[in-house]
């Protein structure tokens, strides 16, 4: 039994199968993407229990009780999260394939520290790769989500 997003999910899948499979194949959530296989891009990013993790490289019996969230999870009422908004409304995404692991990263800095400034920003995306060139971006949104009520 897994806690995803919420609902408790029963998943029958063997306990090394990585997160991130049980969540794309399982589960069918498309947030979390598969980059690397090795979490160093931080595309397949989620939080569990508010902290952000590399799925691909989490064995699924390590996660156990533990509250999931995923990219689909930050909805409320079939509307974007702060941050997810905040994203669309700085037009930050190019590609998308890392807008995930960037929204699930800022999602995390922001429940730990809600008004960071630029340069903790910018040290907590750091790990997070993006070949589109979209950082100016990115740090305009995180920005717009630490100012949004």
């Amino acid at each position: 039994m897994l806690n995803v997003n919420g609902a408790g999910v029963v998943v029958h899948a063997d306990p090394e199968t990585p997160l991130l499979y049980v969540l794309r194949n399982d589960l069918e959530l498309n947030g979390p993407k598969f980059g690397c296989g090795l979490g160093q891009c931080g595309a397949c990013t989620v939080l569990v229990d508010g902290v952000a993790a590399r799925s691909c490289v989490i064995p699924v019996k390590r996660v156990g009780a533990r509250q999931v969230t995923t990219l689909e999870g930050l909805c409320h009422n079939g509307q974007p999260g702060k941050t997810q908004q905040a994203f669309i409304d700085a037009q930050a995404a190019q590609c998308g394939y890392c807008l995930n692991g960037m929204i699930m990263t800022a999602e995390a800095l922001l429940r730990r520290d809600p008004h960071p400034s630029e340069q903790t920003i910018r040290d907590e995306l750091h790990y997070n790769l993006c070949r589109c060139g979209t950082h100016v971006e990115i740090l305009a949104a995180v920005t717009r989500a630490a100012q949004a009520e």
